[in-house]
């Protein structure tokens, strides 16, 4: 615990925040690496957290809350492969429940070649997360980091459930917390492989989408996408944190340390439009697990197949491995045609398995 100066301190800087101060980098830095190694007493950090995200955080202080989370409360794999590592994940708290398609797109892309470390979490207000789904398949969600990285390694795809990458920090926060923090931003942008310099992060705002890349612009990413797509017979204000195709995707991408909003339509990613029922989340994690199956093992021409090809494509567009979305979307749907998806979730389950 702090001395009686740090903890005086520290409170002049929840007051200072919370009559409007801003912090620099190393401040905020500093503030969230004593709130993540419980430097603080529970009362004062409580008060920090809810008195800057009250105020509402700088993409400079939530860059300086991301470095305190990357270097005190990030165990890290090593990836020994070359060419560029992607990550896809998406925020969750988004209005249109779909199928879950980050664990999916994750798997084809790779199937393309390109070395995916997936990260993820259990569900928080969906039906399935990551985690669910991958148990489902049969990942040990309590197996060893150094079983990541060899799968990793190997088979150019790993999974890394929050629980396995999170020293301590965040963990105890997230047992005890139950409001919205700065961590809810900053946590899907946690880099446990600490090669990743690709990601495709889908968002539930538009403004969650701009405030995503500008933090990885600040960190250093080398390229992003962050989608919010949503559905032309619904309000937009419903939306999706994935590549739609039930109607435009806008896009936030990162590319040479320069940022471009744009949108897309589903001919654009050079799929139909489809009713939204066609992706939507089924009732519980099994049958989401099982939608999810049945397209990487014979379902490869059907609306869920392009949902998922769409979204491992951006990532395919975003780490350079093609040259638009439509030659992305294209590579994916052969590679998942081939049952090549399906084999990288074999190999997956082969190596990060329950033993």
């Amino acid at each position: 615990m702090s001395t009686e100066g740090a903890l005086r301190q520290f409170g002049r800087l929840i007051c200072d925040v919370a009559d409007g101060k801003t912090m620099t980098k190393e401040e905020a830095c500093d503030a969230y690496r004593q709130v993540i190694l419980n430097e603080q007493p529970e009362l004062q950090q409580g008060a920090f957290l809810m008195a800057h995200i009250a105020r509402g955080p700088t993409t400079v202080e939530l860059s300086g809350a991301w470095t305190a989370l990357d270097l005190y409360d990030t165990a890290k794999i090593t990836a020994t492969i070359a060419g560029p590592i992607c990550d896809i994940v998406g925020t969750g708290s988004d209005k249109l429940k779909t199928v879950n398609c980050s664990t999916p797109a994750s798997l084809i892309a790779a199937a393309c070649g390109l070395p995916v470390a997936k990260k993820g979490a259990r569900l928080v207000t969906g039906v399935s997360g990551a985690s669910d789904i991958f148990e489902i398949f049969g990942v040990d969600m309590n197996g060893s980091l150094e079983n990541a990285e060899a799968c990793l390694n190997e088979h150019l795809i790993c999974y890394l459930p929050g629980e396995s990458f999170l020293k301590s920090g965040w963990a105890r926060l997230i047992r005890s917390m139950r409001f919205t923090s700065a961590f809810n931003i900053i946590g899907p942008l946690t880099r446990p492989c600490a090669q990743t310099d690709c990601i495709v992060i889908g968002a539930y705002s538009p403004q969650v989408c701009d405030q995503l890349v500008a933090i990885l612009q600040e960190i250093g990413m080398s390229a992003a996408l962050a989608p919010y797509g949503w559905d032309n017979r619904r309000d937009k204000a419903l939306g999706m944190d994935e590549f739609s195709t039930c109607g435009p995707t806008r896009v936030v991408e990162l590319k040479n340390g320069a940022i471009e909003v744009y949108e897309l339509t589903p001919a654009d990613l050079g799929v139909p439009d489809v009713d939204f029922e066609a992706v939507a989340s089924r009732p519980n994690a099994k049958a989401n697990a099982d939608a999810i199956f049945k397209v990487l093992s014979k379902e490869y021409e059907s609306p869920l197949a392009d949902f998922f090809c769409v979204n491992a494509g951006a990532a395919l567009y975003s780490a350079g491995r093609a040259k638009t979305y439509r030659e992305a979307t294209d590579q994916a749907r052969q590679a998942l045609a081939a049952g090549k998806a399906l084999e990288k979730l074999e190999a997956l389950v082969s190596v990060q398995g329950a033993k």
